[in-house]
């Protein structure tokens, strides 16, 4: 298990992708993020056709008919971009009159820009690294300090790289996307940029001793890159080679070893996987003092063919397609996503295995389990310390943290002592050293709070927390469940006023995601507090099915053919909310962003009876269409191929656009985008906003310019479209409640 990170941004509602901080699934977990749609909402923050007469439970677009909007896929069209601005003006116009909007945004940019917000920071050799935005830092400012620094109440912190002096220099609009530091020198690094915040970066040496560029070092040109050092004058590539080097989902389908002062055209090939591949990848993986190096051909979303460096040969890797791999010490790792069979016994979905890698390599199967999942339990994620593998379980959406220890060849399991209350998890600071953890804690409620201890002992100190950016008074957390469509019971949070009366009259926001195994867990928003929980609001976040909550099995439950479950169990949490008289249709809103944004769209087409209001963020809904747009592809592991026609059938009847209709009344919805976003196309939410129009439907749409998949490249920007979003919320549900005031 190699260097773990530990850089969480605190102005983001964490809709939390299972943390395994294994060196190796570190890396392959960002990589399915990157891939993925894990929208992380500051601050909550073949042609296609159609027939607008068709029912919602049908299929109503046929292959290879004409789509009248498609011209709005055009990213940077002038035609598409002069409808943006023109869709823009009308939104901000009204929006921005409401008395309720610059209050917002303010408060949303004093809380983004913060001096008090907990700096995060990652350690590598004798610095901790953390990445800063403020008023005073639009772009940002990388940065580090020492261990006694840190702990301090106000460290003295060294800045390393100022990205806004480095664009206003360079006269480019970088949006910082991290930097890949050498190991075990610790002086030199990747820093990987982006223009106005897509996916697509530029990745450049830097000299962490000089603190400037290296010349003639290694840079690599904008693209969708996978790189990572081998040894300082190494580094596995996948990258744009040029024609036919990237998969149909726009990732690398080759990656190569490029040695220092060679031309990247001279780097040799180490593996090709196909075009229909999602994406290769090449890790080294540095594990307390062994070194792993590895492959991934990712085949599809879900399942991977693996390989391991022995000497110059690469050694395939015997496990079921979609496990999950990683290392710690000299015993391989191996998550599992569905039920395995393997010398006369089965190992469920969802367990966490571990045996000794050399003797895997050579056929022995002899594993031991170090987590066993329940229907209720899972494994939300795992790091390590120098003597400690910490196990992070969820059970019934709450955290429990466990110390595991090999000794002599045996697994030894120890509970730790942590809050009884809210989202817990840790991270150990660095395995090669110590057995030193930063802790985490938040919920909705309370600030989150960063502590520092070691493993094997009860000291832990407190030494960051956030301020109480909200009036929490009053509120309180509860924790629910609504029966689904087919009988399955969902849980559910809900954090309100203490006492509020039953009457159907609460402004209620109910969010979800129910997509790629990943979790929505409770956590400290500052902004959904301010904007919404002060004005009176009640906060709603559902687990519905696709999610990670009760593990894969809980994800698989809605995955392709059975995605409706995942929309069925929205349904049934809202249904919940207003039976238990919470709220009421008018009083109901929604939101959720990406996959949560798809959600959403059929939500809207589904059960428009149920909503008032609808926040819908940088959305998939035109699902006849999305595996041709951007990394779409690489989402049919997900949804299905809309290009067969058996899984058209299953896909068709929820896809949003086709399935919206002129002859329904809709509750009022508002779309946001990014121009700049390279993930889920912006297309989607054009096209759908388009035809809502021509079908008379009264929608709002607002696209920044910049911002990637988040949205936003700065906090400025995450702020003015927070406000946007709480202000239409406010002004859709709270109209004739006294609390709604300005904040």
């Amino acid at each position: 298990m190699s260097k773990s990170s530990f850089q969480v941004p605190v102005h983001v509602v964490p809709i939390a992708v299972m943390a395994i901080h294994l060196g190796l699934w570190n890396k392959w977990a960002a990589l399915a993020t990157a891939v993925g749609l894990c929208l992380l909402a500051c601050l909550a923050g073949a042609t296609a056709a159609e027939s607008a007469g068709n029912s919602p439970g049908q299929a109503s677009v046929l292959p290879g008919s004409a789509d009248p909007n498609v011209w709005l896929e055009e990213v940077s069209g002038e035609r598409a971009l002069s409808w943006v601005r023109e869709q823009n003006a009308l939104s901000t116009k009204e929006l921005e009159a409401s008395p309720l909007f610059e209050p917002t945004r303010r408060r949303m940019l004093a809380i983004l820009d913060s001096k008090e917000k907990i700096p995060y920071v990652e350690k590598h050799g004798a610095y901790y690294y953390n990445f800063w935005r403020d008023d005073q830092h639009v772009r940002g400012i990388w940065r580090r300090t020492s261990l006694a620094e840190f702990r301090k109440a106000a460290p003295n912190w060294e800045t390393v790289l100022d990205v806004d002096l480095l664009a206003e220099t360079e006269k480019e609009n970088w949006v910082w996307k991290g930097a890949d530091v050498l190991y075990p020198t610790y002086d030199r690094c990747l820093v990987v940029l982006s223009r106005g915040g897509a996916d697509a970066a530029a990745v450049r040496e830097f000299d962490l001793t000089a603190k400037e560029f290296v010349p003639g070092g290694f840079y690599l040109p904008e693209a969708k890159s996978d790189v990572g050092w081998r040894d300082r004058n190494g580094l596995y590539v996948g990258t744009d080679f040029g024609p036919g080097s990237l998969t149909a989902s726009g990732y690398p389908r080759i990656v190569k070893e490029w040695r220092r002062g060679t031309a990247l055209s001279q780097a040799k090939v180490v593996f090709e996987g196909t075009t229909n591949d999602v994406s290769v990848s090449a890790t080294v993986d540095h594990d307390h003092g062994r070194t792993y190096e590895f492959v991934r051909r990712g085949v599809t979303f879900f399942t991977s063919e693996d390989f391991i460096r022995h000497g110059d040969a690469w050694v395939h890797i015997d496990k079921p397609a979609d496990a999950i791999l990683g290392t710690f010490e000299d015993q391989l790792v191996l998550k599992l996503r569905s039920d395995w069979s393997v010398n006369g016994a089965t190992f469920p979905a969802g367990a966490l295995l571990a045996c000794d890698l050399e003797a895997y390599l050579k056929g022995e199967r002899k594993f031991e389990m170090l987590f066993t999942p329940t229907e209720r339990k899972s494994l939300a994620g795992m790091s390590a310390t120098k003597s400690y593998l910490i196990l992070n379980e969820l059970d019934n959406v709450r955290n429990r943290l466990y110390a595991l220890q090999l000794r002599q060849g045996r697994w030894t399991r120890t509970l730790i002592e942590t809050p009884g209350f809210g989202s817990v998890t840790m991270n150990g600071i660095d395995p090669d050293e110590s057995d030193d953890y930063f802790m985490t804690v938040t919920d909705f409620l309370t600030p989150s709070s960063l502590w520092y201890g070691t493993l094997g002992s009860t000291n832990r100190q407190q030494i960051k927390s956030l301020p109480a950016f909200f009036e929490t008074k009053g509120l309180e957390i509860s924790q629910h469940q609504a029966t689904s469509k087919d009988g399955t019971k969902v849980p559910y949070f809900q954090v309100g006023r203490r006492g509020a009366p039953l009457d159907g009259n609460n402004p209620t926001l109910l969010y979800g995601y129910g997509g790629f195994e990943i979790s929505m867990l409770p956590t400290y928003s500052a902004g959904m507090g301010s904007a919404w929980l002060e004005r009176g609001g009640t906060y709603v976040l559902a687990n519905i099915r696709g999610g990670g909550e009760f593990g894969p099995k809980w994800h698989e439950a809605a995955r392709k053919q059975n995605r409706q479950r995942a929309y069925d169990d929205f349904i049934a949490v809202a249904e919940d909310l207003i039976a238990r008289r919470v709220t009421s249709p008018a009083r109901l809103g929604i939101q959720g962003g990406s996959n949560g944004g798809l959600l959403m769209g059929v939500m809207l087409t589904e059960r428009p009876d149920l909503f008032k209001a609808v926040v819908c963020q940088v959305p998939l809904l035109d699902m006849r269409r999305f595996n041709q747009l951007l990394a779409g592809a690489s989402w049919m592991d997900e949804y299905g191929n809309p290009d067969k026609p058996e899984e058209w059938a299953y896909i068709g009847k929820y896809s949003p656009y086709q399935n919206v209709v002129a002859e329904k009344t809709y509750p009022r919805v508002l779309f946001t985008t990014s121009t700049r976003d390279d993930r889920v196309h912006p297309g989607h939410a054009r096209k759908m906003v388009a035809r809502m129009k021509e079908q008379g439907h009264n929608v709002l749409y607002y696209e920044n310019i910049e911002g990637g998949h988040g949205g936003a490249a700065n906090n400025k920007q995450a702020a003015y479209m927070s406000a946007l979003a709480y202000t239409f919320l406010a002004q859709e549900l709270m109209q004739g409640k006294a609390a709604a005031a300005q904040p």
